[in-house]
């Protein structure tokens, strides 16, 4: 395996710059989302001597270039753009050309809307570290930042949990903790992964405990 110092003096400016350059003002996809998904990759790779931390650190970064709203209704085509626009980017800067096509699937494959499996490890790891940075204190951070930008309200006002309605996200902030990010972590591939929802799930459980408390008055 690479050594990651190494890869990371060579590439990383490079690397911010272009992701830097294609910011929209998403401040749940911008850079320093990207650093943090490289960052959890990076306590992924050493399981994995057979990836190419050269390809997950590029897709890391590069993995939103094309960056649509939750909302829109093109939303799952958004990771095969920003595939197209990593690809030739980077061919800008001479990046190993034979590595390109591994850049290009990891990326494509990273988006929980596209639905497309991961058929690399390195596919799998930045699949992992993305969806990781949607558990824990930052996930919920990031939740109520879209759903603000969206107008969604925090919660029903008489049942938050649901228990007499259908769940619908789409509407209430608080429901998209069931109906998307405690699903999550059944969905990663690494046991590094794995490892890390079960704590960040348990943080996100626990904040969906305290916010109903103390709507009740109970805390």
């Amino acid at each position: 395996m690479q050594d990651i110092a190494i890869l990371e003096a060579r590439w990383q400016a490079i690397l911010r710059a272009l992701a830097g350059a294609q910011s929209d003002g998403d401040a749940a996809h911008d850079i320093s989302h990207f650093e943090r998904v490289w960052t959890t990759a990076k306590q992924i790779l050493p399981a994995h001597p057979e990836a190419q931390p050269q390809v997950v650190m590029a897709a890391c970064y590069l993995h939103d270039l094309v960056n649509l709203p939750k909302n829109h209704p093109q939303r799952a085509e958004a990771s095969r753009r920003s595939a197209q626009c990593a690809v030739q980017a980077l061919k800008e800067h001479d990046f190993p050309a034979q590595q390109l096509d591994d850049v290009a699937h990891a990326i494509e494959a990273h988006s929980f809307s596209a639905g497309i499996t991961p058929q690399t490890i390195d596919a799998k790891i930045v699949q992992d570290a993305d969806r990781l940075d949607a558990l824990g204190a930052i996930g919920i951070a990031r939740m109520l930042y879209v759903s603000g930008a969206l107008q969604r309200t925090i919660s029903h006002p008489t049942d938050p949990l649901a228990e007499q309605r259908p769940l619908d996200d789409s509407r209430y902030t608080l429901d998209h903790i069931e109906t998307k990010l405690l699903t999550l972590p059944s969905l990663l591939h690494t046991d590094t992964a794995k490892t890390i929802a079960a704590a960040r799930c348990q943080w996100v459980r626990e904040f969906r405990e305290q916010f109903i408390a103390e709507c009740a008055g109970e805390r």
